[in-house]
């Protein structure tokens, strides 16, 4: 099969999908990607057909702009420029992407949850699809808050009312995305379609996410899949080069991609750890200059670096401190390592409280976390088992949960042209 991938230009959300192309690719399948020029740098894997769109509105050099808004919106105008942002894109790929697709001949495509033009474009053109939730699932459940909520799952009535609430703001806030939608669901002939959640694919919905870490929804849909971190080998990555004291506690500090130049969260982190005779290994992903990452050696840090080779690292780590990034906190779990989480954007606040609910790790809210808020955190998960027993636990079950291979078994079986079902049906046992 022919399959087309449609996500959001972030890196974290093209290194999840990769990994799922990678498996379709092995199989014999052909894997093209549509975006805006400067996402075929970020896609690593060169097997892979990238198909440059939007040329006019989507320049060669302006995305990374557009990450550092997305990385520091600041206050409501800020805000309201992101969103914007994502409303552009949305209607980029639904203008454009219709014409390559059918040039291209495509047989079905893979959807990035968060981005609605993958739904639209499916359904309107009449190609099958699946939606890949690369970071939390956007579905709504009267019971689950929005993924960027900070709170946990409503347990009663109040808690309820507190949900809708919030995503009647949340939609408010997103009614130029909204309009974007609502404009190219009528161009497709589709109805009733105005946020992600209503782009979703019937046919098959995967989620990075495992049940052990999600909040139960009160009906779940048969056609969702928890299917753990989408990741390539694990032999792919190299190891962590740094020598550590055996005798003192190792933290693993990141705050993503996209959050790694926040200087003074990392210098508060050196300091807490160095009060507390910890080792410290931060990577700010590119996002800080030499002299910070020289003073951040000064005030505690035991190495600083770019990039480490994350599942490395937390391998090693007794705790990471994290920006609660999906990718990380279930990297943390699949290794077992307790999280302190520091939510900051984006659907971070829905992960950390995820991290709380799963008894996995601890919150602290970015401007309350002083050196002391630190120290006392860390020195918790450092000295109670159970945040570490639970960490365990739950990598247990992403250690079942299939990852990249059953993704791929889920879009291939959802996706498979219906006279190859047909025939795979007859062969089968209970047809013979």
């Amino acid at each position: 099969m022919h399959f087309a991938f449609i996500a959001p230009p972030f890196t974290s959300h093209v290194r999840a999908l990769e990994a799922l192309a990678a498996v379709l690719l092995a199989r014999g399948h052909r894997v093209s990607w549509l975006h805006q020029a400067d996402v075929g740098g970020v896609v690593r894997d060169r097997r892979i057909d990238f198909h440059a769109v939007g040329a006019a509105t989507h320049p060669p050099g302006g995305l990374a702009a557009l990450v550092s808004r997305a990385a520091r919106p600041g206050g409501p105008l800020g805000l309201r420029r992101v969103i914007h942002d994502v409303a552009a894109g949305t209607d980029m790929l639904c203008r454009e992407a219709p014409a390559v697709l059918q040039r291209l001949g495509v047989d079905a495509i893979v959807a990035d949850q968060m981005e609605a033009a993958g739904g639209l474009l499916a359904d309107g053109l009449g190609i099958p699809f699946v939606s890949v939730a690369c970071a939390l699932p956007v579905n709504r459940d009267p019971r689950v808050p929005l993924p960027v909520m900070p709170w946990g799952y409503a347990a009663d009535e109040r808690g309820e009312h507190l949900n809708e609430g919030s995503a009647r703001v949340y939609d408010w806030l997103m009614t130029p995305h909204a309009k974007v939608i609502r404009h190219h669901a009528a161009r497709f002939g589709l109805k009733d379609r105005h946020t992600l959640s209503d782009c979703l694919s019937t046919r098959a919905q995967i989620s990075q996410t495992t049940a052990g870490f999600e909040f139960p929804r009160s009906a779940p849909e048969p056609y969702f899949h928890h299917v753990g971190p989408l990741r390539g080998a694990l032999a792919e990555e190299p190891p962590l080069d740094l020598a550590l004291d055996p005798t003192r506690p190792f933290v693993f500090a990141s705050l993503g991609t996209l959050q790694g130049g926040r200087y003074p969260l990392f210098k508060r982190i050196a300091q807490a750890c160095r009060a507390e005779g910890l080792q410290l290994l931060v990577a700010h992903c590119d996002r800080l200059g030499p002299r910070d990452a020289a003073a951040l050696l000064r005030h505690g840090a035991t190495a600083v670096t770019g990039f480490a080779p994350q599942r490395s690292a937390l391998d090693r780590a007794d705790v990471v401190v994290t920006h609660a990034g999906l990718n990380t906190a279930l990297d943390a779990l699949e290794a077992g390592t307790p999280q302190l989480a520091l939510p900051i954007a984006f659907d971070q606040p829905g992960v950390a409280a995820r991290i709380v609910h799963a008894g996995t790790g601890l919150r602290v809210l970015p401007p309350l976390a002083g050196v002391g808020a630190l120290r006392r955190t860390l020195r918790r998960l450092l000295d109670e088992p159970s945040f570490g027993e639970r960490s365990r636990a739950l990598g247990d079950e992403i250690g079942v949960s299939g990852g990249a291979a059953q993704a791929a078994d889920i879009t291939e079986a959802a996706l498979a042209p219906r006279s190859a079902a047909a025939s795979h049906e007859a062969r089968s046992p209970a047809h013979a």
